[in-house]
């Protein structure tokens, strides 16, 4: 995307595209198969009881996978964190078209690690955005949630940021309790860290508040 900013509102997620991939699947196969191998199954020797069985392992090994993906760690939480920082910074500042390029740097994938992923990206922040606005990080403004406010306009990943900074207690209306699907959120929760930095800031030059400069680098 050329600039996060929009001239007219951002229209409604369109219908799910399917799309025929050969060797996806064995692909797939490929990555569960230390996963799958501790639950007991070979990938490379399918012999299991029944297609439950199969089912329920690959359902368990997938939903790890995900999470692994979702909750980066080491060099991989460090170049998504830099990526997030850069993109709040650069949208807190106005810049949208410095944002949109730093953003489209981060790839679905990095199998070695060489580059952010969208998924470390997405996990880390709104890992970061639930701990700074449920309350659950101390050393943050105890009104930090209410004084956090979406940047104004229309931007690319408006709806998704709405949904993020609305379903994010302690906003959760019923129904409402948990945020968007995350590969429908990108790259909402960058709008959001902005916001919420944004009014940290002004929290700190207002109220006094400031956080430890150490920390504050951990976990931004």
């Amino acid at each position: 995307m050329p600039d996060m900013r929009r001239h007219t509102p951002e229209p409604p997620a369109g219908a799910p595209e399917i799309q025929f991939k050969p060797g996806m699947a064995d692909e797939l196969l490929r990555e569960l198969a230390p996963l799958l191998a501790e639950e007991g199954i070979d990938v490379k020797n399918l012999d299991v009881p029944d297609m439950d069985t199969l089912q329920q392992a690959l359902s368990r090994a997938i939903e790890r996978r995900n999470m692994a993906m979702f909750t980066p760690i080491g060099r991989v939480r460090e170049q998504a964190a830099v990526t997030m920082r850069l993109a709040a910074e650069a949208i807190a500042d106005g810049d949208t078209k410095l944002a949109a390029g730093i953003l489209d740097q981060a790839q679905p994938e990095s199998p070695d690690d060489s580059a952010a992923t969208v998924a470390g990206c997405t996990g880390l922040a709104l890992g970061l955005l639930d701990q700074w606005l449920a309350g659950h990080d101390t050393s943050a403004p105890a009104s930090l949630a209410t004084m956090t406010r979406l940047p104004a306009g229309h931007w690319t990943g408006e709806r998704a940021a709405r949904d993020i900074l609305t379903c994010l207690p302690p906003h959760c209306r019923p129904g409402h309790d948990t945020p968007a699907p995350r590969s429908a959120t990108w790259p909402a929760p960058s709008s959001v860290k902005a916001a919420t930095i944004q009014a940290i800031t002004g929290q700190c030059c207002d109220g006094g508040w400031n956080p430890p400069d150490d920390r504050w680098g951990q976990i931004t």
